[in-house]
């Protein structure tokens, strides 16, 4: 039985592309709260010769997080959570609204960590398991007009940083993804980037990944 592969945030842009990467090797089940958006991706993604699932999910829920995740462990054997799901409103502190903040902090926050809170004993139970939380660049220093989403990400990374201490010597791997920008509809309502030609792509960014994932605690695909 191939393992299986967990990405959050899988039915677009990144979380896509690593699901097309890693479906080479692994079975892959993609969560997310739009049924639709997984859907298309499931399909499109058909062809492949391993197997491709969906299960909605709101990672931002821990009750259901934890529910859908016990699901998928208990059908298969989960080789990698990916915390791939992630939101920005790109503006100045002033303007941003209280719901903006909030959004930001669920999505990229909890998105997070209620996630891996629920896989991390099901893993130990399996004896081996990795986690990667997908953070950019923005977890690395502070920029204009992403005061809040800056500040979601180094929340992110502090987390990260702080699991590979606490998980060393338990055969379950955490592994940081720092990136810049990529072109995806990430930047669909927004004109903080003015020229989305100079981005990498999704595809680009997930190969980069894909070949660099060996249990490193860190990758850096831009700096």
């Amino acid at each position: 039985m191939n393992k299986t592969v967990i990405i959050t945030g899988g039915g677009s842009g990144l979380g896509y592309a690593l699901a097309r990467q890693y479906c080479k090797d692994y079975t892959i089940c993609l969560i997310g709260r739009t049924e639709s958006k997984l859907q298309r991706a499931v399909e499109t993604l058909s062809e492949t010769k391993n197997r491709i699932t969906y299960k909605v999910c709101d990672a931002t829920d821990p009750q259901q997080t934890e529910t859908v995740l016990r699901e998928i462990f208990h059908e298969e054997q989960v080789h990698m959570l990916i915390n791939n799901a992630g939101m920005g409103v790109f503006e100045s502190l002033e303007t941003l609204t209280s719901s903006d903040i909030e959004r930001m902090v669920e999505t990229n926050v909890y998105g997070t960590i209620f996630p891996t809170k629920a896989a991390f004993p099901l893993f130990k139970n399996q004896g081996f398991g990795k986690v990667m939380n997908i953070i950019s660049t923005a977890g690395l220093r502070g920029k204009v007009n992403e005061s809040v989403y800056c500040a979601t990400k180094f929340a992110v990374r502090g987390f990260t940083e702080s699991l590979m201490k606490e998980w060393e010597g338990t055969n379950i791997f955490p592994t940081a993804v720092y990136m810049g920008g990529m072109d995806t509809p990430f930047w669909d309502k927004t004109d903080h980037i003015k020229d989305r030609s100079r981005l990498k792509s999704p595809a680009m960014v997930a190969e980069l990944i894909y070949s660099e994932d060996d249990n490193r605690s860190e990758i850096f695909i831009d700096r």
